[in-house]
């Protein structure tokens, strides 16, 4: 069983930063790839970033050039790193991880954007 907590939501202002954090915890050797989608009030859940054990990373087009995803291996955390946040950036925002051929979901933590 893996269990993720996420850190790091709230409510910030139109061009202010957020840092999610994504511990992962339970009977496991490694992650593999972990990252991070969201999902705003009436849409689907959208993908965000993912990275790979080795720092490959993949970005939603929407937040290139503005988030930034990392991983501590040793401590078994994804992190996000938002900056210039945007009002259409408001959404839960759900970190997973895949271990062995199974993905974890965390419970979700808000991130709201005001204008």
């Amino acid at each position: 069983q893996v269990n993720l907590v996420e850190s790091g939501g709230g409510l910030v202002q139109s061009g202010g930063s957020l840092r999610l954090s994504c511990a992962a915890s339970g009977s496991f050797f490694s992650i593999n790839a972990g990252g991070w989608y969201r999902q705003a009030p009436g849409k689907q859940r959208e993908f965000v970033a993912t990275i790979t054990p080795g720092g490959i990373r993949d970005l939603a087009d929407s937040v290139k050039g503005r988030f930034t995803i990392s991983r501590d291996n040793a401590k078994n955390t994804v992190y996000l790193q938002m900056n210039s946040l945007k009002p259409e950036d408001t959404a839960v925002y759900f970190c997973y991880a895949d271990v062995i051929s199974r993905r974890y979901w965390g419970q979700g933590t808000q991130v709201t954007v005001s204008s």
